[in-house]
């Protein structure tokens, strides 16, 4: 089978073994997305969405703004060249010298020091946390500061240890999200999440 056609059949026995899901149509391919690469059905009970949230990560997406990541797992796992004829890029900061000597200097984690980084580009852009509960933490903080304001928080930290807790701090904001409760999450699920919505601002209107 080619892999298109693997995708497709995968996608068919999703949507088979889901039944009545009870998403909306905006929402449900985010979800399937998310089977599909963890092939956990669990995700149909644990996962959040913010009513306006595939609606601003997709007009995020289509005005080319900026998307961050907390891994470069994450950053690589999404449809870069799908992005480009909007004119988005995706970056993550983590490898970066400068992180890692202000992290050092500052005794906070590379993660948080990289939220701090760029929180002043972040104003309708899309923040990507699939790993460190400490990224979603600070992102959470700078918005209730009103220091940055991103159309979508795609947090999905996994974890022992303030994984879950952070998902539901940012469940109490009135900024998009797409998260779930729980310690599950990854950098491959919050990857997934974002390729569904470039599908979607590819594809719709």
């Amino acid at each position: 089978m080619k892999p298109n056609e693997i995708e497709r059949k995968s996608f068919a026995i999703i949507d088979e073994e889901a039944g009545d899901h009870g998403y909306p149509a905006d929402q449900w391919p985010i979800v399937r997305r998310m089977i599909h690469t963890t092939a956990d059905f669990e995700y149909i009970a644990d996962t959040r969405i913010h009513p306006q949230a595939v609606a601003a990560g997709i007009d995020a997406i289509r005005s080319g703004n900026a998307i961050f990541t907390d891994t470069n797992m994450a950053r690589v796992g999404i449809r870069q060249h799908q992005l480009e004829p909007f004119g988005g890029q995706v970056r993550c900061l983590m490898a970066d010298e400068r992180i890692a000597r202000i992290a050092a200097e500052k005794g906070i984690t590379r993660a948080k020091a990289a939220v701090d980084a760029v929180a002043d580009r972040l104003d309708n852009g899309i923040y990507v946390v699939g790993n460190a509960p400490t990224a979603l933490l600070r992102l959470i903080e700078l918005i209730r500061q009103s220091q940055t304001r991103p159309a979508l928080v795609v947090g999905l930290p996994v974890g022992f240890v303030n994984a879950a807790e952070s998902k539901a701090e940012l469940l109490d904001l009135d900024t998009p999200y797409i998260t779930n409760v729980g310690r599950k999450g990854g950098s491959n699920v919050a990857a997934a999440v974002v390729n569904a919505l470039i599908i979607q601002a590819r594809s719709d209107g």
